[in-house]
């Protein structure tokens, strides 16, 4: 199961760690900023794609971004 809330607070406390802007993300990963931002606030789901460049990206797994474990 996909749980949402903790995908959009993995993807911020990520990129907060980072110092990243949203629009830097966004670009990292090819998506716009204002995506990020929605992602962040769980008002829009991620592609696959997305999510496997958020993964790849932020060097963690697909499991851990999306809840099924706490293990980066």
């Amino acid at each position: 199961m996909f749980l949402n809330d903790i995908f959009s607070k993995r993807v911020f406390e990520l990129r907060k760690q980072r110092n990243l802007k949203q629009e830097d993300l966004g670009a990292a990963v090819g998506i716009k900023k204002q995506t990020v931002s929605m992602i962040e606030k769980g008002k829009r789901a991620a592609s696959i794609e997305v999510v496997c460049a958020l993964a790849d990206y932020f060097g963690v797994t697909v499991d851990y971004l999306v809840g099924h474990t706490d293990e980066p």
